[in-house]
C-alpha cells in the first residue's frame, strides 16, 4: 500500500469538507445556545461592609480528651 499525496489524489477536498462541516456545527451550537439563553435581568448583591454590624461567631473550645492510636508506626520505612 502507497501512500498518496492527498493534493494530487482529489482527497483534500474531503477534508477541507470534513473541517468546514465541522466549523459550520460549531457556529450554529454557538447561535443557537445564544439565542434561547433568555436571562431578563440579572440582580445586582449589595454586600453589607459595615464591620460594627457583623455578628461575631461564638467558638467554643471543648477539652476533648487525646484518643490513643490503634496502630503505631514503625520507626524506619521499608
Amino acid at each position: 500500500m502507497k501512500i498518496e499525496n492527498p493534493f494530487e489524489s482529489g482527497h483534500i477536498k474531503n477534508y477541507i469538507l470534513l473541517y468546514a462541516s465541522v466549523v459550520v456545527i460549531m457556529v450554529l451550537f454557538f447561535i443557537a445556545t445564544t439565542l434561547f439563553n433568555d436571562v431578563d435581568k440579572v440582580e445586582k448583591k449589595s454586600f453589607n461592609t459595615d464591620v460594627s454590624t457583623i455578628k461575631k461567631l461564638q467558638t467554643s473550645e471543648k477539652n476533648t480528651p487525646k484518643k490513643e492510636k490503634k496502630f503505631k508506626l514503625l520507626d524506619k520505612a521499608y
